[in-house]
């Protein structure tokens, strides 16, 4: 693995469709993250509220099948591409990028979050 740059133990991530090149969210993962995710081949992430280690989908069943892991010039930043299972937004859209700054909602939502996950404020 190249000289990656954790800045306080961290990572950012950005996650992109791999056929549809749609940019789904941004996460974080820490080292063991991204060991895991190069190990399983499904993205593990960071959360920096529940400070814990977590896989995406492991909760809703929408996993995210890591089919490249790219980094950018300074190596302070990674890029997954992945094949999305459901949606990568936890509030039932296709993408975090789901509205505009003024508040314009321009995404899909696919499902409805308070029939999917058992606890509120994801």
């Amino acid at each position: 693995m190249l000289n990656l740059k954790f800045v306080d133990g961290l990572i950012p991530v950005i996650v992109q469709d791999a056929k549809s090149l749609d940019l789904l969210m941004m996460a974080y993962a820490n080292e063991e993250a991204v060991r895991l995710t190069r190990k399983t081949g499904f993205a593990h992430y960071y959360s920096r509220s529940r400070k814990k280690l977590w896989k995406k989908g492991e909760e809703s069943g929408h996993f995210q099948r890591v089919v490249r892991i790219l980094t950018d010039c300074d190596e302070d930043c990674l890029l997954y591409e992945v094949e999305q299972t459901g949606a990568a937004c936890h509030t039932g859209y296709i993408s975090c990028f789901y509205r505009t700054l003024d508040g314009e909602v321009v995404g899909s939502r696919v499902f409805d979050p308070e029939k999917v996950y058992k606890k509120p404020g994801h």
